[in-house]
């Protein structure tokens, strides 16, 4: 269970004596087995799509995406930030939904803001939100729990299936 450390070692050559008590053999402790520090990760800079930039296709990233250009196709990010003179026609489906320019379709956010350049025309499905006074939203607002998952939206009813008489 205990050991003899070998800082007071008689038996320790010079060489060894030079080795600070911080390196890893010396550091080590009985019940916490093998420790390396971590260094935090740094956040990548959000992706800019610049203004004179067309995208016909789908985006899909675990990061930050700016939207400044013009995109046909869905998006799903971590933040997505829409710029003034920014055009997204599809789905938006992201943690984080900053709009600033103009989205024709179905944006999916747990924190969904349009600001007053905003443009939306199609349902917004959010836990929270936020509409500036000057916003223009065409659309229908719900609010769920879980926004980002497409199961969470609610189905309509179904009539039950007959089978036909013979």
């Amino acid at each position: 269970m205990f050991s003899k450390s070998k800082i007071n070692d008689p038996a320790q050559t010079d060489t060894d004596a030079a080795t600070p008590a911080s390196s890893p053999e010396t550091s080590k402790s009985s019940d916490s087995g093998d420790y390396k520090a971590k260094t935090p990760k740094v956040k990548p800079p959000a992706s800019v799509l610049s203004a004179d930039l067309h995208i016909t296709g789908n985006l899909k990233t675990t990061g930050d995406i700016q939207v400044e250009g013009t995109v046909e196709g869905d998006i799903r990010a971590h933040l997505l930030t829409i710029g003034e003179s920014a055009t997204i026609k599809g789905e938006v489906i992201a943690d984080d939904v900053v709009i600033n320019g103009r989205i024709v379709g179905r944006v999916r956010g747990l924190k969904v803001r349009l600001t007053a350049t905003a443009r939306v025309e199609g349902d917004i499905i959010h836990k929270t939100i936020a509409i500036e006074s000057g916003a223009h939203f065409e659309g229908s607002v719900q609010r769920q729990d879980d926004p980002l998952t497409k199961g969470a939206r609610s189905k309509p009813a179904q009539a039950p299936a007959t089978a036909p008489k013979a």
